[in-house]
């Protein structure tokens, strides 16, 4: 059976003043706009999960994520729009938070695993015990894992298909923000090598997100950049005058932990000469506006 979701992100000129300096052309697609809860690169991690869930007639979906989770949020939507009852297994110790609020507004029960129980979720056998408490329930880990890469794949044929929106008929590479690599993964898989993906990384490097890219789609086809200044969240006065300024200029929004961080790292490649005059990317706008409550 196909997912329920099928989303159709526009592509769209992105209009910067560094980018017409460096001649580098570059389209957004637009994640951001194809669901108003159920949102972003999520949608498509959540395609083949769905899709999976209604073949088993799984109960229910559960899942893992913080307090400001896009991922869980657009889980707990699905859930509610699809019928599907849902859990979020969630970082640290109780905290609210518009998110946290949405969550419990959407019907997602809620365990809090402390920090420790959270760090264990890669451990062998951290599904047990829940799936002896949730029989039948669609596990889903972290990323969406191979499921989630699958699901992320249908964004090159939907770039594909409105090339001629922007006026091209070709690109040369995609840029977007890595969290867990899962979308990235999806990327590389459907292109298979024909054109570059370049991942904006929005955690340390040392956080194993390059092993979990090279496990779901080989270790050719992708750079990585560290984006992430200093840390995953970790905002400063320049990340955020970066983005009024680029949401003034360009008129998309973004938030700050995910797409803001990817597009000033992308600034400062452009700036540094690692893209060619004449270069047309593909950016990637992961959604994620919803997690901008939680620093506003």
């Amino acid at each position: 059976m196909a997912s329920p979701l099928s989303p159709c992100p526009p592509l769209q000129h992105l209009h910067l003043p560094w980018l017409a300096e460096s001649g580098v052309a570059c389209a957004v697609l637009r994640l951001d706009l194809v669901d108003p809860l159920i949102s972003g690169n999520k949608s498509y991690k959540l395609r083949e999960h769905l899709a999976m869930a209604r073949r088993n007639d799984a109960p229910g979906l559960i899942s893992l994520g913080g307090n400001h989770s896009n991922h869980l949020h657009a889980l707990a939507a699905a859930g509610r729009r699809f019928g599907f009852a849902t859990v979020g297994l969630l970082r640290g110790e109780p905290q609210d938070t518009p998110t946290v609020r949405d969550l419990q507004a959407l019907g997602m029960t809620q365990h809090w695993l402390g920090y420790g129980g959270y760090r264990a979720r890669h451990q062998p056998g951290f599904w047990q015990p829940w799936q002896a408490r949730y029989p039948g329930w669609q596990c889903i880990p972290e990323g969406g894992g191979r499921e989630g890469a699958e699901g992320c794949r249908l964004l090159v044929e939907q770039a594909k298909a409105q090339l001629a929106s922007v006026g091209w008929t070709d690109y040369h590479a995609w840029w977007l923000a890595v969290g867990t690599g899962t979308t990235l993964a999806g990327l590389v898989l459907a292109e298979q090598g024909r054109h570059d993906v370049h991942g904006a990384l929005a955690v340390p490097a040392d956080h194993g997100v390059a092993q979990v890219i090279e496990a779901l789609a080989g270790s050719q086809g992708y750079v990585l950049h560290d984006a992430c200044r200093g840390g995953f969240a970790r905002l400063d006065d320049a990340l955020q005058a970066f983005i009024a300024d680029s949401e003034e200029q360009a008129g998309v929004p973004l938030e700050a932990l995910y797409t803001g961080k990817a597009l000033m790292a992308l600034r400062e490649q452009v700036q540094a000469g690692l893209f060619a005059p004449g270069t047309r990317l593909i950016f990637v706008h992961t959604g994620g506006l919803q997690g901008r409550r939680g620093y506003l």
